[in-house]
């Protein structure tokens, strides 16, 4: 890491010189009231004036130490230097020409790449768009072309994006839709599989679902199932196995595309390539964004060719879609995960985040379950000896650690669970001292 954050070996705890928020990051934000819409939030008022690795200087000098990765999206760390370099060099030599107006190899080899990469020996094929909202969007699209259907299912619990469209596959209203109807048609949520509140083997959850799906929507209509394998603002909700390989086999039975939507979870996040391996799910579509560029805008929709190329020519793109130097920092980071370091990381993250806050779970009783895969773990906050959902107390926990030096995330329908979601770069060290933190902030409940 570069001594303009850090000196001599990795720091282990976050270095504060001024309360949280400082007062720089305060005059900041008493402009932001004024000049940008109280709907686009902030988790932490702290404004960053650099970052990299794990970590965020604020404008105040404080050094925070980033458990979040700007959801997800700096998986390799920030201000990683060989996605840098590659951004720059790409930079120096053309920025924009539009791909379906002057095209540029890179695009098509990272679609190759991707093909490689996907669940699945099938022939696919690739397209890039801007964010992961957008790619659920060209997928639901592509899904309506290929099967002449109109129909949508998304999960209870899931989180698609903020567009109208996504917004109606959201599980919670509040606040994505409040105030934004009415909502795009056609799309029908149904139960997912969430093991520690329902308690249903993988088969007995897919039945459910399967019940649901042809009941209460009906096959003729169903164009598409979309799913995240772990559900991210849901709560990293882990399906029971055997729960989307059901769904997948009941989907290609019937005709219905089934997307996999590994926009959080995919791309080294949860110790693979993507999070449908964890599962033996091979998806018809495979949805990616955040973590693909480390931090640059873009997202891909990859799928079995022939689904693919149900839209006509011109039918797919837009004006930024894959943008060359977000396409040259994705390769970058496909370069990175080749080397296969960053998955043993991952593994390494998850074992020390699922010990440490199972030794939580025994001292504190309000812990109900810790779970996931990789660097993608949370625990999730349920009135002791139940599974009922304790509000309020995940945002209590994060605003203690904020007032530490340490930016965590909430998540969950019920906003109850605490995610952890650091970039691969963060030590045994600096989880240890999270946990520390944690345990303080349960202890002075």
């Amino acid at each position: 890491m570069s001594s303009t954050i850090t000196t001599g070996a990795a720091p282990s705890a976050p270095q504060l010189v001024t309360e949280i928020p400082g007062p720089r990051s305060r005059e900041i934000n008493a402009r932001r009231t004024a000049a940008v819409p109280r709907g686009v939030g902030a988790v932490l008022p702290v404004y960053v004036d650099r970052a990299e690795g794990p970590w965020v200087v604020d404008v105040d000098g404080n050094r925070l130490l980033d458990l979040g990765a700007g959801i997800g999206v700096t998986t390799l760390g920030h201000s990683q230097p060989t996605v840098v370099a590659a951004a720059q060099e790409q930079l120096e030599r053309f920025a924009h020409t539009l791909f379906t107006v002057t095209p540029y190899e890179n695009y098509v080899r990272l679609a190759e790449r991707l093909a490689a990469r996907t669940p699945g020996s099938h022939a696919k094929k690739s397209f890039f768009v801007n964010s992961g909202a957008e790619a659920v969007e060209n997928a639901v699209k592509i899904a309506r072309a290929h099967t002449g259907r109109y129909a949508v299912a998304s999960l209870d619990h899931a989180f698609h994006g903020r567009t109208n469209l996504t917004i109606a596959m959201n599980h919670r209203a509040a606040p994505y839709g409040t105030g934004f109807g009415p909502f795009a048609p056609g799309i029908h949520r149904v139960p997912n599989s969430y093991p520690f509140r329902d308690g249903l083997t993988g088969a007995e959850a897919a039945a459910r679902t399967i019940a649901h799906l042809e009941q209460r929507i009906g096959v003729t209509d169903l164009a598409a199932i979309v799913a995240e394998p772990i559900q991210g603002e849901g709560g990293f909700v882990v399906p029971a196995d055997g729960y989307l390989p059901a769904l997948q086999a009941w989907a290609s039975a019937n005709g219905v595309v089934f997307v996999a939507d590994e926009i959080q979870a995919g791309l080294g996040r949860t110790g693979t390539w993507f999070a449908s391996e964890l599962f033996d799910l091979v998806p018809d579509l495979v949805l990616t964004a955040k973590g693909i560029a480390d931090g640059l805008p873009l997202a891909g929709i990859t799928g079995r060719a022939e689904i693919m190329d149900a839209a006509l020519p011109g039918g797919l793109g837009g004006t930024f879609g894959g943008n060359p130097v977000s396409i040259a920092a994705a390769h970058a980071v496909f370069d990175l995960l080749e080397t296969g370091a960053p998955f043993v990381e991952a593994a390494r993250i998850e074992h020390a985040l699922t010990t440490g806050l199972r030794a939580l779970a025994a001292r504190h009783d309000v812990i109900g379950e810790v779970r996931g895969h990789g660097a993608m773990i949370a625990f999730e906050l349920t009135e002791p000896g139940t599974t009922a959902p304790l509000a309020g107390l995940a945002n209590e926990i994060a605003a203690f650690a904020a007032q530490r030096g340490i930016l965590l995330l909430t998540a969950g329908s019920d906003g109850n669970v605490i995610r952890f979601l650091p970039s691969l770069e963060v030590t045994d060290e600096q989880i240890a001292f999270t946990l520390g933190v944690v345990d303080d902030a349960l202890a002075a409940r």
